[in-house]
């Protein structure tokens, strides 16, 4: 009573092609499948991404790794005198 034999399992595929039709589930699986390429694809860039890429300098790479660093300025200004 517990497991479905195959013959269960039939009738809920014909009674769910019943309902929704073939060219809906077949869109769905599309949609589906097209966005586990996309995640995969996405994943993929986000690993790439976290490596250095070959084209930077050391400066830039100093620069890009360094973000906690803190440059101290002053600011002053030159005021016109009048004559």
């Amino acid at each position: 009573m517990g497991t479905f034999s195959i013959w269960h399992w039939i009738i809920v595929l014909i009674i769910v092609l019943l309902i929704f039709g073939t060219k809906k589930l077949r869109n769905l699986g599309g949609d589906l499948g097209g966005a586990i390429k996309n995640f995969k694809q996405s994943m993929k860039e986000g690993a790439d991404s976290d490596s250095p890429e070959s084209g930077e300098d050391d400066e830039a790479r100093k620069l890009k790794n360094d973000s906690g660093r803190v440059i101290d300025a002053e600011v002053t200004s030159k005021k016109k005198q009048k004559s």
